[in-house]
């Protein structure tokens, strides 16, 4: 098994052996210059940003990478649209900036171009439509500006019904009137993203160890104990940058947020005839909100989003309320000729956004502006943003963990800095295998491919209704750092979004892990 990954560098392979190695090192030497607590994307992207500084670093999460709200987003690569209609002119540019980088130098493998479209139906007002349409329009100007060329993402335009038939072939043809279309970035997974800055962070030696967790946190040390086997070791650091995301009060009490909850429906794309394009559905009564469904990986389509308070505990995963369910399932079928029901959903899921408490209002109106905070013993917190500025919370997180301690490093080359897999477009089409795969492993697709020809078995489905194989579990297991069954089932892979998918690979992703 260890051939036929031989392609892969091993500076960036995770595998359970290399958690074991690393642990017993850290335990030998338990200093570091930086000790980045949390495997969420901002915490992978501060690691990777550390070390490729030429610090010394070490992440420690309590799960798994992306076990918490960076699993559970809408896979989108976000222009900054939406902040345009609030007059959030600097994040919607961060946005458009950030986005651009993903998408042409970060990770082009897990990243594509996204057509979204806006049925102009008899109930959408005509100055309504005029208004996404200047919106539209400014979402260009930020494309402009951002220097994404034509070819990335191209511009918006009216289109006719039967172009709006053809991409959507289940909405609604009764007034329908023509279209609106604009393209924005999508991912295809944002676990996957999550997992390939971890590796490339290993690669640059960062030391990546989950199903940790860190307690008795300072500015300079925490006590970080192994969840397999309970051993601890105190962890001495020049500084120490908690990336915990909606529980970051949990490492800082001082720290304030209001985390709301985004919910999304899974549905299959049956019932949606074949959707190519993102279908955007006006909330009725809420200029600039829409419900979207988005077409996925494995004949999936997700509905949502929704932006409501989460009061109280947190949960390591939140799930959705029925209120959610229904006003997904209520205001996509605006735009739908068949509505769909409770019986088309096949899975839902929730995230915590980390919004820091801005005082009074709804959720859905509190900043989406990133924060960072320096405690007096020198802690630093970095909170807010979202998934496509996370490589920019993670610079501005690392010139302030330097500010406090007095670090030497080189400058921040995150936006220059490909990810394991990446390559231009013309280099992805060019890998013999399967798209699905080289959309989901980028140049590493042909390493899975390897894999699943040294046992037939593996080359084969793992379950009915998906097309992810065997080998993508044991490269999950003996590559991307998958400890538990869980682990592959629920982030390597998207598996456990259909529960009864998931139930008939179990056995699948124990033989990968015991095959190690």
């Amino acid at each position: 098994m260890t051939a036929t990954v031989g392609t892969i560098d091993p500076a960036t392979r995770l595998s359970a052996a290399r958690r074991a190695a690393d642990l017993a090192a850290l335990a030998a030497d338990p200093s570091v210059d930086v000790l980045v607590i949390g495997g969420g994307v901002t915490g992978t992207g501060v690691a990777l940003d550390a070390a490729s500084r030429g610090l010394r670093v070490a992440l420690v999460e309590k799960h798994d990478l992306a076990f918490g709200t960076s699993r559970w987003s809408s896979k989108l690569v976000h222009g900054g649209l939406r902040y345009l209609a609030s007059g959030a002119v600097g994040i919607a540019y961060e946005s458009a900036v950030e986005r651009d980088a993903l998408i042409r130098v970060i990770a082009p493998h897990l990243t594509r171009p996204l057509p979204q479209v806006v049925p102009l139906l008899g109930d959408v007002r005509r100055r309504d439509a005029a208004l996404t349409r200047v919106g539209f329009l400014a979402g260009d100007a930020l494309r402009l500006a951002a220097r994404t060329p034509s070819s990335e993402l191209a511009r918006s335009r009216r289109i006719s019904a039967g172009e709006v038939i053809a991409m959507a072939p289940t909405v609604r043809r009764t007034g329908l009137r023509g279209g609106l279309l604009n393209w924005d970035g999508q991912l295809t997974d944002d676990a996957r993203l999550t997992v390939g800055i971890a590796r490339t962070a290993a690669g640059h030696g960062a030391t990546i160890l989950t199903h940790c967790t860190a307690s008795q946190v300072t500015g300079t040390a925490a006590t970080v104990t192994d969840g397999l086997t309970g051993h601890s070791v105190t962890v001495r650091a020049k500084v120490v940058i908690n990336a915990t995301g909606v529980w970051s009060g949990t490492v800082d009490p001082a720290i304030s947020l209001r985390p709301s909850r985004g919910t999304h429906l899974v549905l299959r794309q049956e019932s949606f005839g074949g959707l190519t394009a993102g279908l955007t559905v006006p909330v009725p009564g809420a200029f600039g909100r829409y419900v979207f469904a988005l077409p996925q990986p494995d004949g999936r389509v997700y509905v949502g989003l929704t932006d409501e308070e989460a009061d109280g505990p947190l949960p390591d995963v939140p799930t959705p309320s029925d209120d959610e369910i229904d006003f997904l399932l209520a205001t996509v079928n605006l735009a739908l000729g068949t509505p769909l029901t409770r019986e088309d959903v096949v899975g839902t899921f929730a995230g915590l956004r980390p919004l820091l408490d801005s005082g009074a209002g709804r959720t859905a109106d509190v900043s989406r502006k990133h924060a960072v905070l320096t405690r007096g013993d020198g802690l630093v917190t970095v909170v807010g943003g979202k998934l496509t500025t996370y490589r920019r919370m993670a610079e501005d997180a690392v010139d302030a963990a330097l500010a406090t301690s007095g670090l030497p490093a080189g400058p921040c080359v995150t936006t220059t800095l490909p990810l394991v897999g990446a390559a231009t477009r013309d280099a992805l089409r060019r890998i013999d295998a399967p798209e699905r795969l080289v959309r989901a492993y980028g140049t590493e697709a042909s390493a899975v491919v390897a894999l699943g020809a040294t046992d037939p078995a593996l080359a084969a489905p793992v379950a009915a209704g998906t097309e992810v194989t065997g080998a993508e579990l044991v490269f999950g297991a003996v590559v991307e750092g998958a400890i538990t069954e869980a682990d592959l089932l629920e982030r390597r892979t998207r598996l456990s979004l259909i529960p009864e998918v998931a139930a008939a690979a179990t056995g699948a992703a124990r033989a990968a892990l015991a095959g190690q």
